[in-house]
């Protein structure tokens, strides 16, 4: 059986950059997985997601979305389900977003008709009203909506670029369950960079650490990562081959301590302004 992505020898480099965004980039993600990316502004992890979707196509390497290159025409659907959905935070900068427009006609247009169960079980998890109009929402709430949209049509790999940011603790807690039960009940594996890791401690099957358009830390959560009884914020690295690494974090559960220990060693780069 193929992986949900596999990526090989992946260098990525903007026309207008002397520097690649992206260096000799490998990656395995299995199906029924989740996994985290993990950087600090400038590190890639944008860059590594939209080349991953195809939004940026790349020539050095190979990208393979269900053994299939996902530049190629028959990437975009399989068995009537989206071979790659993104959600980014360029949404927000739409138009259509701040138009006297209600939530109802937005789905409506993208199909509810045809996945009405699905549609009407996001909604209730993310707390949105199809009565609302478009130009009365908070971020928060236009957030929301663009959630739905995203994820009314099934997906086979979902890639997610800080669309949490604007969510509120519990609409974020809810998201997280739901795209953890589709992990769990159909072939499909999602992809999450964010800066925001409260509850994320038992959600991932796998943590990527990027520095400077390179992986530089790979952790298997279920082999490599240990909660320990000591200090909140104590965090014992033991670096292994291939970028591997072997962690243990304090009582408190959470992924905090060891993003907060990966970026505060990190290198910056300031010239390196198209990576994000």
């Amino acid at each position: 059986m193929s992986l949900a992505l596999e990526v090989n020898d992946l260098t990525y480099k903007f026309a207008e950059s002397e520097k690649p965004s992206l260096i000799n980039i490998n990656l395995r993600i299995p199906w029924h997985t989740r996994t985290l990316v993990v950087g600090a502004n400038g590190a890639g992890k944008s860059t590594l997601l939209k080349v991953l979707s195809g939004k940026h196509l790349c020539l050095d390497g190979t990208v393979l979305v269900n053994g299939i290159d996902a530049f190629s025409p028959k990437a975009t659907m399989q068995d009537g389900e989206l071979v790659t959905t993104y959600l980014g935070t360029e949404w927000c900068h739409m138009s259509i977003i701040n138009r006297d427009i209600g939530v109802l006609e937005l789905l409506e247009s993208i199909g509810l008709q045809h996945y009405k169960e699905r549609g009407e079980s996001l909604c209730n998890i993310l707390d949105i009203d199809l009565s609302w109009r478009m130009f009365k929402l908070s971020d928060g709430q236009k957030r929301r909506v663009q959630l739905v949209m995203g994820l009314l049509r099934p997906w086979k790999v979902l890639l997610l670029d800080e669309v949490t940011v604007d969510l509120d603790v519990v609409a974020r807690f809810k998201l997280l369950e739901f795209l953890e039960y589709e992990t769990r009940t159909r072939m499909c594996s999602v992809v999450y960079a964010t800066h925001i890791f409260d509850g994320l401690a038992q959600w991932p099957n796998q943590v990527l650490h990027m520095r400077l358009g390179r992986i530089v830390d790979r952790l298997n959560c279920e082999k490599d990562l240990s909660f320990v009884e000591g200090h909140d914020d104590m965090v014992d690295v033991e670096r292994q081959a291939e970028s591997n690494v072997s962690v243990s974090v304090g009582k408190v559960s959470s992924l905090y301590p060891l993003a907060m220990k990966w970026l505060v060693e990190d290198p910056h780069e300031t010239s390196q302004t198209h990576v994000a």
